[in-house]
């Protein structure tokens, strides 16, 4: 992979979205782990075209998929990878539904400038990597759509993030775009959203 090449714009379907919650340090006797909190559920974000909620349960199905810790989402800083639940990488579902990771810092120089970031603040949020399985969409007078978000297909990674690339939302305006075609009536698109997920 080129150095610069961005692995996410080569899945179909995939999306990013990124946390504010910081991104933490904790050193014990077995060495420093970093904490963070991936995504946040019951929680709606104005994405231009419509509102979107994550919901609790969507993490449920994907904590055991081949997903690597990686800072900014670059393949070439790998920090930590969980391979059917077990590896450096550990990931959870919070009791309130939340995706949380944690991972021991590696032995490798990004990584432990990475570290230094985070402790010092520089570098304090989170981003996810993702693609949907199951998704519904509502109508609200006066109000953008809002997309609630069931279930995912994919979790590809969770990344330390220097800066949230929240708007990064090609692939979600996509999705809208599919969903919600002009002329279309609210039971129709319904329809095509039921025949969209049998598909998949």
């Amino acid at each position: 992979m080129e150095k610069n090449e961005d692995y996410i714009r080569s899945i179909d379907g995939a999306e990013r979205r990124h946390i504010s919650h910081k991104v933490e340090f904790r050193a014990d006797d077995e060495g420093s782990t970093i904490e963070g909190v991936a995504a946040v559920v019951n929680k709606r974000t104005n994405l231009g075209w419509f509102e979107e909620e994550i919901m609790p349960g969507a993490f449920d199905n994907v904590l055991k998929d081949d997903v690597r810790a990686l800072f900014n989402h670059d393949p070439n800083f790998p920090l930590a990878r969980s391979v059917n639940g077990e590896g450096t990488l550990k990931l959870s579902v919070a009791e309130n539904g939340d995706l949380r990771y944690s991972y021991k810092t590696p032995d490798r120089t990004y990584a432990r400038d990475l570290e230094d970031a985070i402790k010092s603040g520089d570098v304090s949020q989170s981003s996810f990597a993702f693609s949907i399985e199951d998704e519904t969409w509502v109508e609200r007078s006066g109000k953008p759509d809002l997309r609630q978000i069931t279930e995912l297909r994919q979790l590809y990674d969770v990344s330390p993030v220097t800066y949230p690339a929240y708007q990064d939302t090609t692939v979600a305006k996509r999705s809208f775009d599919n969903i919600k075609p002009v002329g279309l009536s609210t039971s129709t698109k319904r329809k095509r959203l039921e025949l969209k997920l049998k598909e998949r």
